[in-house]
C-alpha cells in the first residue's frame, strides 16, 4: 500500500513532508524516508520503523534543506523487508539526481527486469520501483518528461508516483487509478499525497485528484499535464473498506461517509434479530459498525478497548501464550458484553486467525449470551497483485471454506458478509470503476498479467 507525499516550493518542505507522512502512517509502518534537494545536492534520511522513531531527532530534518521534498512510508508487497528497499530510492543519471516514491505494485516487473538486465542494467534493490528509473535511463526520448512518459507507458499494474529530478517534481498515476493520489495547495506550495488527511494536517486545501493515466510535471512556476494512457478507472474498493483513514477523501468521496453506508447496507442484507448491542473491532470498522447500528434496533456500544501503544517490535514472552497477541491489542468490557446478544462488526476476514482468537477471548472473559459476526466486505477469496498484501489462495480462509464452515471455525452463532453489489452500492461511483478482484477473481485486464500466472 504505502504512503507517499511531495512538497513543492516551500522553505520548510522536509518538515511538511514529515508531517504528511505522520498523517499517512497507517499506510506503512516498516520504514520511512524523506529526500530533499538544495544547492545542486540531494539529501536523503531514512530508516526502519515509524515516522516518530526514524525522525526522533530534529537533526535529521535540519539536514534536509531545500524547497522541494518527497517522502514515503513503506508497506512491502514487492521486495524484501530490508533497509535497501526503503524509499524514496535515489539515483544519479547523466547529471540528474533522481529520487522516487512509489505506492502500488507492478505486475510485469519480471519481464522488465529480465529485459533490462540483458541490456546491462545492474539492480541495487529487490523493489519493483527501481525498474521505473532503469526504464527512464534506457529511454531514447530527449526530454526529462519524454523519458518518464516512455518509462511509465511500459508499466503494467498499479502505481501512484512522486519523483524528484533535481529540483523538478513529477507526480503520476496508472491509467486505472487503482491507488489514490491527491493534489493540495498551501499558499504558493503544491502538495501531492496519498490521502487528503495529510493535507488537513498541514493546513493545505484539497484541489483535485491526480487523474488516472495522468503525469504532472512541475518546473519552477510552470505546471504541465501529460496523458500516460486513456483513463479506465478501476479503483481499489478495499481503500474504502479498510485501508484509508475515515477522515480522508479518496476517489472523490469521503471514506467515513462510504463506510457508514457499507454498514447500513450490511444491516439490511444481514440483520440479526433481537440483537442487544453492536460493537466494532476497533479502529477500522468503527464507522461501519455505526452505520450498521443506524439500520438496526440494537444500539452501538464500545465493547472492545484497543491498546494503541503496542510497539512495532513487541515480542511474545513465550510461544505457549497463544492468544497473548490478541489480548495485548484488545480488551473486552465485561459490563457491556456479559449475557448480551452481541453483533461484532469487522471490516474483513483474511486468514481468520485473529478473529477466532478474539471471539474465544470474549467468550472466556465476558460470557455473552450469543456472538454474531458481520463483515463489511465480501469474502476475500483471491490474492491481490496491485498493492494489497493478501496472501496466497491457500491461506485465504474464504477460498477454502464456505460461509457456514467459516462460522463453525470461528465458533460464533452466525456469520454474514455484505454482498459485492451491496458494497459497490455504498459508493457513488459506477460498478465498473472499481477493482473487486480479491472478491470475484475478475482481475483488471492488464496486457501482461504475468504475475497472476506464476
Amino acid at each position: 500500500m504505502c504512503g507517499i507525499v511531495g512538497i513543492y516550493n516551500n522553505e520548510e518542505a522536509s518538515t511538511l513532508a514529515y508531517l504528511g507522512l505522520y498523517a499517512l502512517q497507517h499506510r506503512g509502518q516498516e520504514g520511512v524516508g524523506i529526500v530533499s534537494y538544495n544547492d545542486s545536492k540531494m539529501t536523503a534520511e531514512k530508516g526502519v520503523g515509524l515516522v516518530s522513531e526514524v525522525f526522533s531527532s530534529k537533526n535529521k530534518l535540519n539536514r534536509l534543506k531545500g524547497r522541494v521534498a518527497i517522502g514515503h512510508n513503506r508497506y512491502s508487497t514487492c521486495g524484501e523487508k530490508n533497509y535497501t528497499n526503503i524509499q524514496p530510492l535515489v539515483f544519479n543519471y547523466k547529471g540528474y539526481q533522481i529520487a522516487i516514491a512509489h505506492n502500488g505494485n507492478l505486475i510485469n516487473v519480471g519481464s522488465i527486469t529480465k529485459d533490462l538486465e540483458e541490456k546491462g542494467a545492474i539492480f541495487q534493490t529487490t523493489s519493483d520501483t527501481e525498474c521505473i528509473i532503469h526504464l527512464f535511463a534506457h529511454s531514447h526520448e530527449k526530454t526529462v518528461e519524454g523519458k518518464m512518459l516512455d518509462a511509465l507507458r511500459n508499466l503494467h499494474g498499479a502505481y501512484s508516483l512522486i519523483i524528484l529530478i533535481n529540483d523538478k517534481m513529477i507526480a503520476a498515476r496508472d491509467k486505472y487509478g487503482i491507488r489514490p493520489l491527491c493534489i493540495g495547495k498551501l499558499g504558493d506550495t503544491l502538495i501531492f499525497a496519498s490521502e487528503t488527511c495529510a493535507l488537513d494536517l498541514i493546513g493545505a486545501n484539497y484541489i483535485r485528484d491526480v487523474n488516472p493515466g495522468e503525469m504532472i510535471y512541475l518546473d519552477g512556476n510552470e505546471e504541465r499535464s501529460y496523458k500516460i494512457g486513456g483513463p479506465q478507472p478501476r479503483h481499489c474498493i478495499f481503500e474504502y473498506v479498510y485501508f484509508s483513514r475515515p477522515d480522508s477523501r479518496i476517489f472523490g468521496e469521503y471514506v467515513d461517509k462510504t463506510r457508514r453506508k457499507i454498514g447500513k447496507n450490511l444491516a439490511l442484507e444481514k440483520p440479526v434479530k433481537d440483537a442487544d448491542i453492536i460493537i466494532s473491532v476497533p479502529d477500522s470498522s468503527n464507522t461501519i459498525a455505526l452505520g450498521y447500528a443506524q439500520r438496526s434496533a440494537a444500539k452501538y456500544e464500545i465493547g472492545l478497548i484497543r491498546n494503541h501503544y503496542i510497539g512495532r517490535t513487541f515480542i511474545h514472552p513465550t510461544q505457549e501464550m497463544r492468544d497473548f497477541g490478541v489480548r495485548i491489542k484488545f480488551n473486552p468490557i465485561g459490563g457491556v458484553l456479559n449475557q448480551r446478544k452481541v453483533v461484532i462488526v469487522d471490516d474483513s476476514i483474511v486468514r481468520g486467525t485473529t478473529l477466532k482468537k478474539l471471539v474465544r477471548m470474549i467468550r472466556e472473559t465476558t460470557q455473552p449470551a450469543e456472538i454474531h459476526i458481520r463483515i463489511g466486505s465480501p469474502p476475500v477469496k483471491h490474492p491481490c497483485f496491485y498493492g494489497m498484501d493478501f496472501p496466497s489462495e491457500q491461506e485465504l480462509i474464504a477460498n477454502n471454506k464456505n460461509v457456514e464452515e467459516i462460522r463453525t471455525h470461528l465458533e460464533v452463532d452466525s456469520l454474514g458478509y455484505i454482498s459485492v453489489e451491496g458494497l459497490i452500492q455504498s459508493t457513488s461511483l459506477p460498478a465498473n470503476h472499481f477493482c473487486t478482484a480479491c472478491f470475484t477473481g475478475e482481475y483488471v485486464d492488464f496486457e501482461d498479467n504475468e504475475k497472476k500466472m506464476e
